[in-house]
């Protein structure tokens, strides 16, 4: 699985690289690499079992909008958001990430959006309403969804985010986000 989500970051770098950002900016390329390898990361016991278990949860939508409220004013990162960097599924997608550079964040949502685990601190705790959670669960039946390339200010590069879901039984039971560096803005 590691190698083969390397595999598709490696490609998209490639192709950015030899025809520059606007080929990378047809998502094309990077649509047919999330249908066939990156969507196989929705199947990953490790991060199904953790979405099973934040499902179990049973957070109501006030919970979560409440703790979108908390996230959003932390300056910070708190113990809180922290452990959803150092639990197990968070390891998991640090291994997933390890050894590649064009990745910039992951990070997996349970069936109401809400952040499960990722790789580092995300702008909110809540995803549910934006088209990565909404297009990628898609009422339970799961789709692939790539996102149009949007500049990241603060460090001058592209990222295009790839949003897979998180399947279990034929089901989606939450979705991933990840973004992927597609080229550098000169």
């Amino acid at each position: 699985m590691k190698r083969a989500l390397i595999a598709v970051i490696t490609i998209t770098f490639c192709i950015t690289m030899m025809f520059g950002t606007a080929l990378a900016a047809d998502l094309k390329a990077l649509n047919f690499e999330a249908n066939t390898v990156m969507a196989k990361i929705g199947k990953d016991k490790v991060i199904v079992k953790a979405v099973k278990a934040q499902n179990k949860k049973g957070m109501t939508l006030n919970d979560i909008k409440a703790m979108d409220k908390k996230w959003k004013a932390e300056k910070g990162l708190a113990d809180y958001q922290k452990a959803l960097i150092d639990n197990e599924c968070g390891q998991r997608l640090r291994e997933l990430w390890r050894g590649s550079t064009y990745i910039a964040e992951i990070f997996v949502m349970d069936n109401m959006g809400a952040n499960v685990c990722m790789t580092e601190k995300t702008g909110d705790y809540w995803q549910g309403d934006e088209a990565k959670f909404v297009k990628s669960f898609n009422g339970a039946r799961g789709a692939v969804f790539v996102d149009e390339v949007e500049l990241m200010d603060v460090i001058k590069v592209e990222v295009s985010q790839v949003s897979v879901p998180v399947i279990h039984k034929g089901e989606a039971i939450g979705a991933i986000t990840i973004g992927v560096y597609v080229g550098n803005v000169k």
